[in-house]
Order: structure tokens, then C-alpha cells, then sequence
């Protein structure tokens, strides 16, 4: 049974009358996550984990919006929709969908390996998968997080011992919430760009605790800023807001930091193998758990993990979305020519 198709405006389930993360206008779109390429404005009404309803009311406004929990089960003309944790960021789901014995799962973005802030992973069993590959090459393993907060760690409290600032870049949505959460608070004060401070805002008032972080405005003064650990967004980079903290040193946490050379062409003197996606081994793991006998891969490395998957014997297919991943730094060129 084909219960979701692919289309023009998103993935849709026609019995339902409903769309998953659509890219189009539709009357009814069921969201993985509050991540803007997943959860577009203008739509009419919006199905979302409650988690990610103060982000989705703070990035696309006024909306008609609906929180659910994680096993909670809504029925939309006969078909049954129920999220279960993606463990991607705060408040992402995985997107069951079943009628009449058939089961459907669209992952959206997923890591399987707990961060210490998002509810973690839960494995879903399904017919048909649908998974992103946004790092599904085999150069791409995580190192333990521990061992990677420790590196960060260790560097912040070498730079604040040479009284230089520490700016440390990582998405606003996320990213962020995941490095203030796990880096050491008593090293020294933390600051947070505007976009970031938004986003803590909107959690903290829909009672949602992160660690404290300043507004990074204004005079702040030297001394406290020399021990300072500066959390920004990637497009601070090369613009006379990050000047105003100098002398400092800049890191970048992102999954393409496993390539080198990425960080030199970003011009950061360090960076951070940190990312909120699955690796390879965790896509290979997650689709083995399922028991899935198709799978439909969608952003990321899509064509050569499609050949890996069909080479290990499973039916997989490859299929063309707007989602990007984490695409907002440009792909570096030694994972395209490792795709070759």
C-alpha cells in the first residue's frame, strides 16, 4: 500500500488528507521539527510535538498550531498519526503513520545517541522508512560526546588563562541549546548572540530550563569578556558583530569539522565533530531496527547511501526534497569527492 506519496508541495498522505514538513501552502502539515526546513510558514493548521510549539510560534507567528506528546495517537480521516523522539533537538519526532495494518514512519532528522538534553531515540517499527543521509557516507563517525566537550572544554579554559575570549559557533536552533547544556559553566561567563537568546527565551517561557547565558550587547566589560565563551550563529562569521569581542579565537561545532580542512577554509582556529544528525553506523543501526522492507532516503548523500543500502539487500530508493540537513556551511569538497 502506498500510503504516502511524494509531491510537488511535500510528502502526502492522501487518505488522511494531511502533509509531513510540506514546502507548499497545505491546509494540514504534520511537523517533524521546528527546524525552517521542516516547518515552513502559511499553512493552514499545524501538527507538532508539543516541545517545538513555542519555536514554531516564534519563527512563523500567529499560526494555528496543535502540540501533541510523544505516543499520544491522533486520527485524521481514518488514518493514525502518532510521534515518537527523534532525539535531533528539542521537541523533534519521528512521524508514525498507520492504516489498516500498513505502517509508514518519516524520521525527519534523527541522531540516536543521547545529548543530554533532547528526549532520546526511540526506534520505530515500520514497512516503509523514511530516512534522511545528511552524513551517510562511512567517513562520518562520531566520537563519544564526552571525549568531545572535554576537547571544547580544555580549549576554553586555555584561552581564558591567555585572557582571550572564546566565540564557538553552532546553529541557534539546536546547536546552541546542546553546547550551553554539556560545556563547564564555572570556567568562566557565557554570552549569547541575539538569535540564540530568542530561542532560550521562547523555551523558558513554555517552562522549558536551560542553562544561563548573558545577551551579548553593548559594553561588556573587558575583563569579563577575556574569560567569556561567546555562543553565536555560523553567520556571524566574517561580520563586524564578532570584531567587537576581539582578541578572541573561534571554534566551529558541526559534523563537517570530521573533514579536514573544512575548518581552515572557515577560518577557525578550532573545530568540533558535534552534530545533531546520525552518522553512518547510527542510519545503518536505526534502519536495521525498524525492519523496514522499503526505504525511502531523502536529503544528504542520498545516491550513495541508496547503493550501500542496496548492496546490503535492502529495497531502497532515492527520492528528491527541499530539506537540507545541516547544510546551512557549505559542503565541504572532500565529502563530494568521497561520494564519487
Amino acid at each position: 500500500m502506498q500510503l504516502l506519496s511524494f509531491t510537488e508541495s511535500g510528502i502526502y498522505c492522501e487518505k488522511g488528507d494531511f502533509y509531513i514538513d510540506p514546502w507548499r501552502k497545505v491546509k494540514n502539515a504534520v511537523i517533524t521539527h521546528a527546524h525552517s526546513d521542516h516547518a515552513r510558514w502559511g499553512s493552514e493548521h499545524y501538527l507538532a510535538h508539543h516541545l517545538s510549539v513555542p519555536i514554531m510560534k516564534l519563527r512563523l507567528g500567529d499560526i494555528s498550531v496543535r502540540g501533541v506528546n510523544y505516543g499520544e495517537e491522533i486520527v485524521m480521516n481514518g488514518v493514525k498519526i502518532s510521534f515518537y523522539p527523534a532525539g535531533h533537538i528539542i521537541g523533534s519526532a519521528q512521524v508514525r503513520i498507520e492504516h489498516k495494518g500498513e505502517v509508514w514512519v518519516v524520521s525527519g532528522d534523527y541522531k540516536t545517541t543521547s545529548d543530554g538534553l533532547t528526549t532520546p531515540f526511540e526506534p520505530v517499527r515500520c514497512h516503509t522508512f523514511i530516512t534522511e543521509s545528511t552524513f551517510g557516507l562511512p567517513i562520518f563517525q562520531w566520537k563519544p560526546q564526552k571525549n568531545v566537550f572535554d576537547e571544547i572544554n580544555a580549549w576554553w579554559r586555555s584561552n581564558s588563562q591567555k585572557n582571550v575570549a572564546t566565540v564557538l559557533i553552532g546553529y541557534s536552533l539546536g546547536k546552541a541549546q546542546r553546547l550551553i547544556t554539556n560545556i563547564d559553566p564555572e570556567i568562566g561567563p557565557i554570552f549569547l548572540h541575539g538569535s540564540i537568546k530568542n530561542i532560550h527565551d521562547a523555551y523558558f517561557q513554555a517552562g522549558i530550563k536551560l542553562p544561563h547565558g548573558e545577551y551579548a550587547v553593548g559594553n561588556i566589560e573587558k575583563s569579563k569578556l577575556n574569560k567569556s565563551l561567546i555562543l553565536a550563529p555560523p553567520s556571524v562569521i566574517g561580520t563586524p558583530w564578532l570584531h567587537k569581542f576581539e582578541p578572541f579565537e573561534l571554534g566551529i561545532a558541526s559534523g563537517w569539522m570530521a573533514l579536514r580542512g573544512t575548518r581552515r577554509r572557515r577560518n577557525a582556529d578550532k573545530g568540533f565533530a558535534v552534530s545533531d544528525h546520525a552518522d553512518f553506523l547510527e542510519l545503518n543501526q536505526t534502519i536495521a531496527a525498524t525492519g523496514a522492507e522499503k526505504v525511502y532516503v531523502t536529503h544528504g548523500y542520498t545516491a550513495a547511501y541508496v547503493k550501500f543500502l542496496r548492496e546490503q539487500g535492502i529495497d531502497a530508493e532515492e527520492v528528491a526534497t527541499k530539506f537540507v540537513g545541516e547544510m546551512a556551511e557549505e559542503e565541504p569538497e572532500e565529502a563530494k569527492k568521497e561520494e564519487m
